[in-house]
């Protein structure tokens, strides 16, 4: 699985165990900053790591910021981004099988590293479980798919 991960200033530490973890776990990840504890813009970062995943170049992505909701909020305006703010293991859970999210946001001033691996793991293990939910996901494409070409 090809993973795409990034953080802003503030979640540059969490970032780089996080980084060590998913090479341990033998997982193909790319970087895509920030690259130290400098100030940084997080929209800028999101909106990279968003777009490889939106463009089919990575599988899944993981961003970090210190609260998770301005990294969550930027991924979610490009296209075929559906991600999620997490906080525990069963919003990790069914994110997955709900939602089909492919982004996952941690929120690093909340977040110890040793739950981060807990929703990491779940996350990128838990299938989408279709259905009726895949249904509700198909809406959300189709609105989409609308949108493109119009200004908003």
């Amino acid at each position: 699985m090809k993973i795409a991960i990034g953080s802003d200033h503030g979640g540059y530490e969490l970032k780089e165990k996080i980084l060590k973890f998913l090479k341990q776990k033998k997982h193909k990840v790319e970087d895509f900053g920030c690259y130290s504890k400098e100030s940084c813009d997080y929209p800028l970062i999101g909106f990279k790591v968003a777009g490889v995943v939106s463009n089919g170049s990575a599988d899944k992505a993981i961003l970090i910021c210190r609260s998770g909701v301005g990294m969550a909020i930027a991924a979610n305006k490009l296209c075929g981004i559906r991600a999620v703010a997490c906080y525990d293991e069963n919003i990790a859970r069914s994110s997955r099988e709900h939602n089909d999210c492919n982004i996952l946001v941690l929120a690093a001033d909340y977040t110890a590293f040793k739950d981060a691996k807990k929703f990491i793991t779940i996350f990128l293990t838990t299938n989408s479980e279709g259905e009726r939910h895949q249904r509700r996901v198909r809406q959300i494409e189709e609105f989409e798919s609308k949108l493109k070409g119009k200004k908003q």
